[in-house]
C-alpha cells in the first residue's frame, strides 16, 4: 500500500510545472525549517512579562523537542535501513536523492516536534506549524523520497519528542527559569 501511495502521487510529477515548484519549495531542506527557525526567534523576543516567560519556555521546549527527535530518529536509523520509494521503484524523482534510511522520516520528525511544542502554548500558530509540517512531509512522499509510513512514524517522534520535551520542563520547572533569569541579565532574553 505504502509503494501504492507514492506511486499514485508521483503520477503527478511533472504535468503541471507551477504545482512542482510549489512541491520543490515546501519539500526543501530549507523553506520550512528556516521559516520554522525564524518563528522561533520570533517568539524568543515577542511580548512582557509573562508572556515572554512563556514564549521563551516554548522556544526552549521545541528546540529541546527537536533535539530529542534528532536523537531518536538517529538511533532507529542505526537499527532500521529502509530503501527510499525512488530506489525501490520506476518513478520520477522531484529532489535530490538522499542517500539515509527512508525510515522514519527525519523531515516529518523535525517539523511535527516544533509544531508540538509550539501547539501547547499558541494554538493558532501552533495549527500554521501543524500545516507546514505536513506539507513538508507531503511534498516529500510527492517526490518519491518517503514513504507514507515514514512521515507517519516521523511525525509520531516528533510529537512524542516534544510532548517529552514539555513534560521535562515542568518537572524542572525551577532549571528553566534560572536558565532564563540569567539569559536576561547577558541580554539575551
Amino acid at each position: 500500500m505504502d509503494a501504492a501511495i507514492v506511486e499514485w502521487l508521483n503520477a503527478a510529477v511533472g504535468k503541471f510545472g507551477p504545482f512542482d515548484r510549489l512541491m520543490e519549495l515546501l519539500m526543501s531542506d530549507y523553506f520550512v525549517p528556516v521559516l520554522g527557525s525564524l518563528l522561533l526567534i520570533a517568539l524568543w523576543f515577542w511580548g512582557r512579562g509573562v508572556q515572554l516567560y512563556q514564549n521563551q519556555l516554548t522556544t526552549v521546549a521545541a528546540i529541546s523537542g527537536l533535539g530529542f527527535a534528532n536523537l531518536a530518529v538517529s538511533l532507529l536509523n542505526v537499527h532500521v535501513s529502509r530503501l527510499r520509494p525512488f530506489a525501490e521503484h520506476d518513478i520520477l524523482i522531484a529532489f535530490y536523492e538522499p542517500t539515509d534510511s527512508s525510515f522514519p522520516s527525519n523531515s516529518a520528525a523535525t517539523g511535527f516536534a516544533m509544531a508540538t511544542a509550539v501547539f501547547v502554548k499558541h494554538r493558532p500558530l501552533g495549527l500554521i506549524c501543524y500545516a507546514l509540517a505536513f506539507l513538508w512531509a507531503f511534498g516529500r512522499v510527492y517526490a518519491g523520497v518517503h514513504y507514507p509510513t515514514d512521515v507517519l512514524a516521523g511525525a509520531a517522534i516528533g510529537i512524542v519528542a516534544s510532548i517529552l520535551a514539555w513534560a521535562l520542563i515542568w518537572a524542572l520547572r525551577i532549571i528553566p527559569r534560572v536558565i532564563l533569569a540569567v539569559f536576561r541579565r547577558l541580554v539575551l532574553a
